[in-house]
């Protein structure tokens, strides 16, 4: 029988890639998203290979109750699920509007929740996989990134605690953490107002593309891996934290400080 991931935020970056990447392995895939021009492009780059697209927002409960009950429907089992939706920031904490925090909350976090919660009965059956797309932040945070950096961290938490309490029952559960990527994800980042700040901060064409990003994850989930920690950089932000955090401290304030038009003071 052939297997089925179940990706949300899959319309654009990583999602996108992973969404193809699996498809290219012969999963019939169902991803998720709230941009219907986006959606249509990667259906097309689908083709007639097994997939559904959903209109659905991943920071509401009922939504990912709706995907979850659409890929029974369909597919009868879920193999994989990829907790990849996501959004990010740009703002000091004493000026970002608190919405601004609750928003990133109910999406990075709350979305990976819900979507665990409802998929969870069919991947204790199948004895499958939970991929969390996080991010270096959830294991160093940054300045002008404190709700994205708390949403990973979160993340993060809760799939460590999950992992312990499935491991004896078959369900492979990996974290992602991508460090620079490029990806959308700079462009949609929201500022102190909530308003996304529309262009990148940083040049997108020196990082890990997301299908690296894709390919890497796929085979670090073959490999039934409990964490993939991605880019040189990311790996050395995650070592350095642990033997000289304080150092570390100063290195990123003085790294960010350099982002064009960077609300640092």
């Amino acid at each position: 029988m052939q297997k089925v991931a179940v990706i949300t935020g899959g319309t654009s970056g990583i999602g996108k890639s992973l969404v193809l990447k699996y498809a290219n392995e012969g999963y019939a895939v169902v991803f998720t998203g709230r941009n219907v021009d986006r959606a249509a492009l990667v259906v097309a780059e689908l083709g007639e290979r097994p997939h559904l697209a959903l209109e659905l927002d991943s920071a509401k409960m009922e939504d990912n109750r709706k995907m979850i009950e659409a890929t029974i429907e369909k597919f009868g089992r879920i193999d994989v699920l990829i907790c990849n939706a996501g959004i990010s920031m740009r703002a000091l904490f004493e000026d970002v509007d608190l919405d601004v925090f609750k928003k990133l909350m109910d999406i990075n976090f709350y979305g990976a929740i819900y979507a665990t919660k409802f998929a969870l009965p069919y991947l204790l059956e199948s004895k499958g996989s939970i991929i969390a797309i996080s991010s270096i932040n959830g294991w160093r945070s940054t300045p002008a990134r404190t709700a994205y950096s708390s949403s990973k961290f979160a993340m993060q938490g809760f799939f460590e605690a999950l992992r312990t309490e499935v491991m004896t029952r078959g369900v492979h559960v990996l974290v992602v953490c991508p460090g620079f990527t490029s990806s959308n994800i700079r462009n949609a980042a929201l500022n102190a107002d909530g308003k996304a700040q529309g262009e990148s901060p940083r040049d997108e064409k020196k990082m890990m593309t997301s299908d690296e990003v894709a390919e890497r994850t796929f085979k670090a989930a073959q490999k039934k891996k409990r964490d993939l920690v991605l880019t040189f950089e990311g790996k050395m932000a995650v070592f350095l934290n642990k033997i000289m955090p304080s150092r570390l401290d100063k290195m990123i304030y003085n790294m960010m400080k350099k982002e064009p038009d960077n609300p640092l003071k």
